[in-house]
């Protein structure tokens, strides 16, 4: 498997534990099983992907489109996103304090996983969400920006 198909699997795991899995079943209408195997690293599942529909019917239930965001990034393009969550009062100051809050936290996290020198599984999952919740954060400063230059 190359290094997209790793990605892409890693970002419908977060998708599917971001709705849930029983949610997740519901949704796209697979089994825990069947949506185990999208995201499965082992070598007989290498090749099997969440179809796009599945994908579309969870990213609507999700808090973050983790599937086309990381098809966006494997192609090199910036996305805006809007979701229904409401973005933090406060405009631009309010989102370079939470970014200098979430970087904060993603040091740390990183600080704790490089102790013994290995970056473990349970590590990089927590360096990921991190990681995500800073892409939230830039993406909501993006649309506080957005708007004052129409403003």
């Amino acid at each position: 498997m190359g290094t997209a198909g790793g990605y892409l699997k890693k970002h419908t795991e977060a998708l599917v534990k971001d709705v849930g899995f029983e949610a997740a079943c519901a949704l796209s209408g697979k089994s825990k099983a069947t949506l185990g195997r999208y995201y499965s690293d082992s070598p007989e599942h290498e090749d099997r992907f969440m179809p796009i529909d599945a994908v579309a019917a969870l990213e609507k239930a999700a808090r973050f489109p983790h599937v086309t965001a990381a098809l966006a990034d494997l192609r090199g393009v910036t996305i805006s996103y809007s979701g229904s969550r409401e973005p933090r009062s406060g405009g631009v100051n309010a989102d370079v304090v939470a970014l200098s809050q979430r970087f904060a936290s993603l040091m740390g996290e990183y600080n704790v996983a490089i102790e013994d020198g290995i970056i473990s599984a349970n590590e990089a999952k927590r360096l990921l969400r991190e990681t995500n919740e800073i892409q939230q954060v830039l993406l909501e400063m993006r649309l506080h920006l957005e708007d004052e230059t129409v403003g």
